[in-house]
């Protein structure tokens, strides 16, 4: 049996070994209450290496564009909850969303519809957005 530490603010039923466990019943957090947390960019963390990649590779590092992503969200954007852990032995439940935004490409400079997916959590001090996934 793995020995995990729960970081999330919800703890109810952690799994005993690895790999991805969906949660029931959610959204886990409410998300209003995620968008005025995160109205300081202090508040949020990207809380896997493969999140800080993306958000690097996505948006130069940038967690503000993260944190409007989140701000853009809508209850109506929730997908699922789950069990994740950040490859050092913690776990957070997260709720998943996907959100669309139209913006420029690089490339071509022509305007496109991209859909991100989100994976976050609040962590137990209640303050901190632990972002576990950000990519198209």
């Amino acid at each position: 049996m793995v020995t995990f530490i729960v970081v999330s603010e919800y703890s109810q039923d952690p799994p005993v070994e690895f790999g991805r466990f969906k949660i029931a019943g959610g959204p886990l957090y409410n998300l209003a209450r995620i968008q005025v947390l995160i109205e300081d960019e202090a508040n949020l963390l990207a809380w896997t290496q493969k999140c800080r990649n993306d958000v690097h590779k996505y948006f130069s590092g940038d967690l503000a564009e993260v944190s409007d992503l989140l701000q853009r969200l809508k209850t109506s954007d929730y997908r699922d909850s789950e069990w994740c852990e950040n490859g050092r032995g913690s776990l957070a439940a997260c709720d998943a969303y996907a959100v669309r935004r139209t913006e420029a490409v690089p490339a071509t400079g022509k305007r496109e519809a991209f859909e991100y997916f989100l994976k976050f959590a609040i962590g137990k001090s209640g303050v901190l957005v632990l972002v576990v996934s950000c990519h198209i």
